[in-house]
């Protein structure tokens, strides 16, 4: 671990690939877990999320846009970055929560299959899959719901936690 945290203030990023430049912001340090459930020390960015946006056209990136906001004022200590090629938000080191646009429709990621069964009755006007929930590309979904969605993702990851 030591080599690993030394490599990173040196500037070379986890398994010796250079970190990524993040121009006209910092990078935010982060986890990273690879296979087999190893947790390395990695830097994500908002800017990688700001990219992902804008590589959208209009109405997904709006709507996408509004999302984030959501999530954001929801969890305003979440750290976010990039999970599975998406846009991602992490508390202490665990994704949260996450979205992805597709050709017809957008997706809400709580990034684990418990949280659409505790919300079955909100949940129920949305078409689900076990790991996502999808919604149309010019409407966005409701703050209350995103609120609880969240709510019940960080009760699951973090059952310690008096709020969770």
């Amino acid at each position: 671990m030591e080599a690993i945290v030394a490599n990173v203030r040196s500037g070379i990023g986890v398994q010796g690939w250079p970190r990524p430049t993040v121009r006209g912001q910092a990078q935010i340090p982060g986890l990273l877990t690879l296979s087999g459930g190893v947790t390395r020390i990695g830097y994500v960015s908002s800017d990688e999320i700001d990219q992902y946006l804008a590589d959208l056209e209009e109405p997904k990136r709006s709507t996408l846009r509004r999302l984030r906001q959501t999530i954001l004022e929801v969890v305003p200590e979440a750290e976010e970055g990039i999970s599975y090629h998406v846009p991602a938000f992490r508390v202490d080191g665990k994704v949260i929560a996450g979205f992805a646009a597709f050709k017809n429709h957008l997706s809400y990621l709580p990034h684990s299959g418990s949280v659409f069964p505790l919300l079955r009755d909100e949940v129920a006007s949305y078409k689900t899959s076990k790991g996502a929930l999808q919604f149309p590309v010019d409407a966005p979904l409701p703050k209350p719901l995103v609120e609880r969605l969240i709510r019940g993702r960080i009760a699951q990851a973090f059952p310690e936690r008096p709020d969770g």
